[in-house]
């Protein structure tokens, strides 16, 4: 299936340490022909971090998509009833970021946008990246993957030795899961041994 002319939303939440495996991924997206309308949290656009300043991410994915950020919650409600997605992707997608979307808490443009897109009966893609999916936030984790319209990249525990409660997802697969999602499906196998993966 080709991505060409899909409309894609495309939800950056504060794992900073993940941005440089998802850029990647959203510059294929862009590289397929694929419309991709990006949108981020407060988080990612004012923190500074070792892995660099928000607002040169914020650029950064502005010029990629040559689409300016949505980043507010005003600005992210029309994608439901006026300017509906295909296919939103959150990714990545923190602990926090996903416990209030299991929860049904859309306090951020990103989950705005996805609550925007779940009514309208489209596909969610989630590529986690969180140190407590396997502790207090398991039963979140559990929660999404039985709620319907929502897919998930491939993850698996990127350090079992140190920080054993932590998943995160093969960002390589992102273009695949979203194929797979807007034809009705998971993609397989959804947990990988991803401290094996040499992406």
């Amino acid at each position: 299936m080709s991505l060409k002319g899909v409309r894609i939303g495309f939800g950056l939440t504060g794992s900073h340490c993940t941005y440089d495996a998802v850029f990647p991924e959203i510059e294929k997206l862009v590289n397929e022909g694929a419309e991709v309308v990006p949108v981020v949290t407060a988080t990612v656009k004012g923190t500074t971090t070792r892995f660099g300043k928000g607002e040169d991410w914020v650029q950064r994915i502005e010029d990629l998509t040559g689409n300016k950020v949505i980043d507010s919650i005003v600005k992210a409600e029309p994608l439901g009833p006026k300017m509906p997605l295909d296919c939103m992707v959150i990714s990545p997608m923190t602990g926090v970021s996903m416990s209030k979307f299991a929860n049904a808490m859309n306090d951020s443009p990103v989950l705005m946008a996805a609550k925007a897109t779940l009514r309208n009966s489209k596909p969610i893609v989630l590529g986690i990246s969180t140190n407590d999916a396997l502790g207090l936030n398991g039963v979140n984790l559990m929660r999404l993957m039985a709620t319907k319209n929502v897919y998930f990249i491939p993850f698996g525990q990127d350090d079992p030795e140190n920080k054993p409660n932590s998943l995160v997802a093969r960002m390589g697969l992102t273009r695949d899961t979203i194929v797979a999602a807007l034809n009705g499906r998971q993609f397989q196998p959804v947990i990988v041994e991803r401290f094996r993966d040499p992406e």
